[in-house]
């Protein structure tokens, strides 16, 4: 026997459940404040059942009783009462339900049939684009992805909830870091005093690291990813849009087995290299970084890439994109847009997976003009909106490459300073860490070194 088309399937409902959700709420103030934690009035199939709940909703919302009176009085007051059955029905709707004890249950059935209808929707938008073919398969696939993403997330919301709530989860997780001696509550970075600062890199935030060329930008997004991955054996993601994945294979076994890129271009290694760079290769092949060296990557291949990638490893624990520039394709007049509207995205992208996104940004060469040329906000090259969604800015400055021979004498040779421009929920300040140019490898300034 052949089935109905999928255009001829009655839509996800339950009659039944909505009408017991809507007479436990006009018989019970609690049943009322249990159902609207888990319903909006758009879950509601029936058009008359959402004009009803909205009332309760109203009501309930200014503090007054929610009875069927009260609810047929201000469906009256809005011009809805006959939308939703009129004043027979509302009260036929209390006169059904025997207890109120199970109203919570039915508004996840309730729930449940809004979930499937909204999915089925989804597929339909998906079918309607596919058949339009009117732009790049990635995108259609990004678009789509985007919007399971977004259902998924709108759909595990409570709406509010007591500040006070969650305090005893915040409790045990203080008396954890208490007991585990740390400071750091988020992805340590490897680097004592950032982690001072900062606690970690904190889930949901947006890290940017910008630095002029040739400062080390890859240098400190690889030193942190490095560390995360092999110090702690949490996954770690790059987008490296400048660099291929061999380059950066490349630079991680340099910086891990302290043999100079030089070398391992060449294939001139001494016994002593060999046995550092087998070792360090052994490390890595089992670590958990992740990279993807897509040439010309737009912005949603890179959310559909890091969400299919968090959803196949929910551990993973941060994404960095090298670097936000090299992303944005428009001409040099709609840059500044551009920058703006990748730098949200991955702001948003952050939110989504609850993890870290560290993004590298180039600085524009008012740097270079000026007499001291430690970088400044306004320095973020293409757009402020960086700076307006980014929770932390750090800038990368090494007075060795401007002065080297006073750097010599002063003592700052091989000293980076991470000047924090910006940090949405804690300090700024400025940190020091080490920096080998043979390796290209920055390190905690108060570790030994090789």
């Amino acid at each position: 026997m052949t089935g109905r088309p999928d255009t001829e399937r009655p839509p996800a409902q339950n009659e039944a459940a909505e009408e017991n959700v809507l007479g436990a709420c006009l018989l019970s103030p609690a049943a009322a404040d249990a159902c609207a934690e888990l319903l909006r009035p758009s879950d509601f199939y029936r058009r008359s059942h959402a004009w009803i709940f909205k009332a309760i909703l109203d009501l309930r919302g200014r503090g007054d009783a929610a009875d069927p009176i009260t609810v047929s009085e201000h469906l009256r007051e809005i011009g809805h009462l006959t939308d939703a059955g009129g004043d027979g029905r509302v009260h036929e709707l209390a006169a059904l339900i025997p207890a109120t004890s199970n109203a919570a249950h039915y508004a996840r059935i309730v729930r449940d049939a809004a979930i499937l209808r909204d999915l089925d929707s989804l597929g339909m938008r998906a079918r309607s684009r596919a058949a339009e073919r009117g732009a790049p398969v990635e995108d259609l696939v990004a678009e789509t992805e985007k919007e399971v993403f977004a259902l998924a997330r709108d759909r595990d919301r409570r709406g509010f909830t007591r500040a006070g709530d969650g305090l005893p989860e915040m409790f045990a997780k203080l008396q954890e870091l208490g007991a585990r001696g740390r400071d750091v509550s988020g992805v340590p970075t490897g680097f004592r005093d950032l982690d001072r600062l900062t606690a970690g890199f904190q889930p949901e935030n947006l890290v940017v690291i910008a630095a002029r060329p040739s400062l080390g930008k890859t240098a400190m997004a690889l030193a942190i990813l490095a560390h995360v991955a092999l110090r702690h054996a949490q996954p770690v993601a790059l987008f490296t849009l400048e660099m291929s994945q061999a380059e950066i294979r490349q630079r991680l076994v340099s910086s891990e087995a302290l043999v100079e890129s030089q070398k391992l271009r060449t294939g001139n290694l001494s016994p002593d290299d060999w046995k550092a760079v087998l070792n360090a290769g052994a490390k890595l092949e089992k670590a958990p970084i992740f990279v993807d060296d897509s040439a010309a990557p737009t912005i949603g291949e890179v959310l559909s890439k890091a969400r299919q990638l968090k959803a196949r490893i929910p551990a993973l624990a941060l994404v960095a994109v090298d670097y936000l520039q090299l992303m944005a394709s428009g001409s040099p007049e709609h840059i500044v847009t551009e920058v703006g509207q990748i730098s949200r995205a991955l702001k948003v992208l952050a939110k989504e997976l609850e993890l870290p996104v560290v993004a590298l940004s180039q600085l524009s060469r008012a740097v270079e003009g000026r007499h001291d040329k430690r970088p400044m906000l306004s320095d973020l090259r293409a757009s402020g909106q960086i700076e307006q969604d980014a929770d932390v800015v750090l800038m990368l400055f090494r007075d060795e490459v401007y002065n080297p021979e006073t750097a010599e004498e002063d003592g700052t040779a091989g000293i980076a300073e991470v000047i924090m421009a910006k940090h949405r929920n804690g300090p700024t300040g400025t940190v020091k860490v080490a920096f080998n140019k043979r390796f290209a490898r920055f390190t905690d300034l108060y570790q030994e070194t090789a």
